[in-house]
């Protein structure tokens, strides 16, 4: 006869317990996430506020620095050219490198452009930049069809940051009409989105910035599938960008990658064998595409924030800060050690630090010695062209 152990009290509390937890995890409800997609989103909900930019234009308006000096180089930059003639094709193709050019720089620098009269017109206030906003947005989506060749995804991710970014700013604060809005949006869903949704297994700067631009696009269309799935995509995604020490031996991974071994991780890594809390996927190869990715995690961490999520809370925001130092330190001026990249680095990480420093160090109160000093004597920050713009002006010791 077999003998079956007795479930003692302690054993049935534990079995229940576990029991409940599993129960929990199985049915807990997406709303409770903290990368899920708010019930109600947010606008202007895209990188900047309402209240970030309520800020911003009391400090320019007062005079105050660092803002005004900010508001003044924007001003001053060909994006703000109210004479700016937009070059919208119905094909968009971009090689690698953009090499062939075919409409690439003119649909990013459009892009742009509409977000830089976006914020022009809300901080002065003059209709001419709304319409100049909408005219450039309306000029692309009444031509695009489509983004062609081996850089299509990037392309579309790049520029399709910067679209939702002007898009959420005119429909959301300008008081004009805007009657070709809902074709636009239909450009964001139908042309833009099929591109980056699915993400990518290339360099890890491409699915951030594709994520971001996924993210921006629903929460201007306010599509809670999407936002979701790229949500998910980019978790994913940092945590296999950032390395921190808890990861364990190696960085994590993607899985659809299969990058199950070692020395398939080292190649991918740019040939870095030694791993530290701070070092990106990018850090060997060069700073500059290192810091597209920093700065496209800071950018959704930002969105996230703004629809009322904190991912500045979770892995996200510690990946964030410590790439963030990692790399500052080096962008300074120390000597690369030998275990790092060969001793030798290529700098240029451009105008990427001031999201993640306010929302770090200016709301939460994280000491960030190195890139508060990098910060502070790049300022005013300005654009590096692709899909980073004005974010001393936007984010600069903002506290809203």
């Amino acid at each position: 006869m077999r003998r079956t152990a007795a479930r003692t009290p302690r054993r049935a509390a534990l079995l229940a317990t576990a029991t409940a937890l599993l129960a929990g995890a199985l049915a807990w409800p997406a709303a409770h996430r903290a990368d899920a997609a708010p019930s109600t989103f947010a606008h202007p909900g895209v990188t900047v506020s309402r209240a970030q930019l309520d800020f911003a234009r009391t400090k320019v308006n007062a005079g105050a620095q660092p803002w005004k000096g900010a508001y003044d180089q924007m001003m001053a930059s060909k994006y703000a050219d109210l004479n700016r003639t937009p070059k919208p094709r119905a094909t968009v193709e971009c090689g690698s490198y953009s090499n062939p050019d075919y409409g690439c720089t003119d649909e990013r620098q459009d892009a742009m452009a509409a977000y830089t009269d976006a914020l022009a017109w809300y901080i002065t206030r003059d209709e001419r930049y709304a319409k100049k906003s909408i005219a450039l947005m309306d000029a692309w989506s009444a031509v695009i069809k489509e983004h062609t060749n081996s850089n299509a995804p990037l392309q579309t991710g790049w520029a399709g940051s910067s679209w939702p970014k002007a898009a959420e700013i005119i429909k959301y604060t300008y008081t004009g009409s805007w009657a070709n809005s809902g074709r636009f949006a239909t450009m964001l869903r139908d042309v833009y989105l099929p591109e980056i949704i699915n993400g990518s297994n290339s360099n890890g700067n491409w699915e951030l910035s594709m994520t971001e631009a996924a993210v921006g696009i629903s929460v201007f269309l306010e599509d809670k599938t999407s936002y979701d799935k790229a949500m998910a995509k980019f978790r994913t995604r940092t945590a296999a960008y950032v390395y921190l020490s808890s990861d364990g031996e190696l960085p994590k991974t993607v899985p659809s990658q299969h990058l199950d071994t070692k020395a398939k991780v080292v190649n991918y890594w740019q040939g870095q064998s030694t791993f530290v809390t701070g070092l990106t996927q990018e850090t060997c190869r060069d700073f500059t595409h290192t810091g597209y990715g920093i700065s496209a995690i800071s950018h959704v961490a930002e969105t996230s924030r703004i629809q009322g999520q904190d991912l500045y809370g979770t892995d996200v925001g510690e990946r964030l800060r410590q790439a963030l130092g990692f790399q500052a330190r080096y962008q300074l001026g120390e000597a690369a050690p030998s275990w790092l990249c060969g001793g030798s680095l290529n700098l240029g990480l451009g105008p990427v630090t001031e999201v993640g420093y306010n929302a770090l160090h200016n709301r939460l109160g994280i000491a960030m010695t190195n890139t508060q000093k990098l910060t502070l004597q790049s300022r005013p920050a300005g654009t590096n062209n692709l899909f980073v713009a004005w974010e001393t002006l936007t984010h600069g010791d903002n506290p809203s």
